[in-house]
């Protein structure tokens, strides 16, 4: 269970937590970071991750690994899942999906105290489909 109580909401902290809401895109620490020093010009990239991690582990935030090398974030708590691209990883939210009950099945069969679940998508997005599309066409 996440801790909801955080030590502090420093100014650098408080950036982060708004770019992260402002944003659907679900964006990394260097993709924040890049944003952030618009706002915070002296900010180091070690700072934005130890952030992150304050955020995340007060629960104001989710911490999203899909395997790929690097960790994106994202600010809606909402039980939801998310799609990615495996051409430019671009992930999406995908709502209004009725719960899966994993949780119960896994629990069933094991001795397993169920915390929660992630389920990924993948696919192929629309700009990346037109991109291998494009490129088909010119190679032929």
């Amino acid at each position: 269970m996440k801790n909801a109580n955080i030590q502090r909401m420093t100014d650098q902290r408080r950036v982060i937590l708004d770019e992260i809401r402002d944003t659907k895109s679900h964006p990394t620490a260097d993709d924040l970071y890049r944003v952030v020093r618009k706002r915070l010009p002296k900010i180091s990239l070690g700072t934005v991750y130890r952030n992150l991690d304050i955020l995340t582990n007060a629960g104001l935030i989710n911490k999203l690994d899909f395997g790929s090398g690097q960790s994106r974030y994202d600010a809606n708590l909402s039980e939801h899942y998310h799609l990615r691209c495996v051409e430019c990883n671009r992930v999406v939210d995908v709502m209004d999906m009725p719960p899966i009950h994993y949780d119960r099945t896994v629990l069933s069969q094991t001795a397993f105290e169920i915390i929660g679940h992630n389920l990924e998508f993948v696919g192929i997005c629309p700009d990346c489909r037109q991109k291998l599309s494009d490129t088909s066409d010119t190679s032929e």
